[in-house]
């Protein structure tokens, strides 16, 4: 009875409107507040300190989410989104804020983290490098509609907007192929896109041929002194503006050594681009596909591993002289993967992420182990979203 009570007050609650004073800023970018009756609420649209109608979209026991209806007292970087198609796209969702408080929003977002899922306090020096807030992306998966336009797809809808020639976030290049008589004329329904930075257009589609293939989706980008091999439909970083930040500083944090390993290489990006200050590297990539550009990135003298990162650590126990840098999906690390780590004698750890929350987990996990948080830094390479990527150095002694 009780079960069925709180199933139709969520019921009730649905779509139910209130007047709400946003406390802060919540992962994911949305407004944090709470309820009359004292339930978490979080309000898409709106901004820390604002105060907001808003209609309830769901509702839980312990939470509830909303969508922000009039903002009654703005925050004064509060801004007019520059897309007219914001808030119908399924992409950007910050455009209502200045890009100077989508940083601030995202350093008491990620200390917030930090705090409840590593018992881990940043430091008041915390940084979140940035490049450009605008005209930054480098890399995109389109989908073409009716009208033979390409777009992104609709907030949870399968329409297909035709925003993709005009995006504000897009390098120039990008937007001008994407209305040239080649993109119009390919036929598909779906195409993925890369721009080198040098203003060289790559693309993929499912069904291209082998001659096209070749010709088409095959790319060079060249990044502290190194040209690194790729093809559009493989992963590759989608804002070049920032790469060489990050670059720099894996290589400040690396230093030199006897052994580098390499779990998630991908193209063997990292690994390229540390190779001279390591004696031996392995690369682990279970993607055949970006292992075969590894190996034209990489020099002969690299070891290379077609295999799930998780079983390669299950067969060889990393030793203490190796530096190994991982750089996860979104859902971070393997717990199998931690385990092994933890058994070895491994004492130094750089790990990138594309998801502060699971590298806030699987940081709590190193510190049972025996492993200190050295140095923590984000990287906006996704300005206009809540996103953010971060480099962590961890070490035991």
């Amino acid at each position: 009875m009780v079960l069925r009570e709180k199933f139709v007050v969520c019921c009730v609650m649905k779509n139910k409107v209130f007047t709400l004073e946003i406390e802060k800023s919540a992962q994911g970018g949305d407004g944090f507040a709470h309820l009359p009756d004292g339930r978490a609420c979080f309000v898409q649209g709106a901004l820390p300190s604002e105060k907001v109608i808003a209609k309830i979209t769901e509702s839980k026991r312990d939470y509830t989410k909303a969508e922000t209806l009039e903002v009654l007292v703005p925050h004064s970087l509060r801004v007019a989104p520059r897309c007219p198609y914001y808030g119908q796209c399924g992409g950007c969702s910050l455009q209502h804020a200045d890009f100077s408080l989508q940083k601030s929003m995202a350093e008491e977002s990620i200390r917030d983290t930090f705090r409840r899922f590593a018992r881990e306090e940043l430091p008041e020096n915390f940084v979140i490098h940035s490049g450009n807030s605008w005209e930054y992306r480098n890399r995109i998966r389109v989908q073409k509609n009716r009208e033979n336009v390409w777009g992104f797809r609709a907030k949870k809808s399968h329409q297909i907007l035709p925003v993709a020639p005009t995006c504000p976030i897009l390098v120039p290049k990008l937007r001008e192929f994407l209305k040239s008589p080649e993109a119009l004329a390919i036929q598909a329904q779906e195409l993925q896109v890369f721009e080198n930075g040098n203003g060289e257009i790559s693309y993929y589609y499912n069904g291209m041929s082998n001659q096209e293939f070749s010709e088409k989706s095959e790319s060079v980008v060249e990044i502290a002194g190194k040209k690194i091999h790729s093809d559009a439909s493989v992963f590759f970083q989608s804002n070049l503006g920032l790469l060489p930040i990050l670059v720099k500083r894996v290589l400040e944090e690396a230093g030199e050594g006897s052994l580098l390993v390499d779990l998630f290489s991908g193209v063997g990006f990292f690994a390229t681009i540390l190779e001279d200050s390591f004696e031996k590297i392995i690369a682990v990539e279970r993607d055949s596909g970006c292992l075969r550009h590894a190996m034209k990135n990489l020099k002969n003298s690299a070891e290379f591993i077609t295999t799930p990162a998780e079983d390669w650590l299950q067969e060889n126990m990393v030793s203490k002289n190796a530096t190994l840098i991982v750089d996860p999906p979104r859902t971070g690390l393997p717990q199998s993967a931690v385990e092994v780590l933890l058994k070895s004698s491994l004492l130094r750890l750089i790990y990138v992420s594309c998801n502060p929350v699971t590298l806030a987990r699987d940081l709590k996990l190193f510190k049972s182990g025996g492993f200190s948080l050295d140095s923590l830094e984000g990287f906006a390479f996704y300005p206009q979203t809540p996103h953010l990527e971060m480099l962590a150095v961890l070490s035991r002694k």
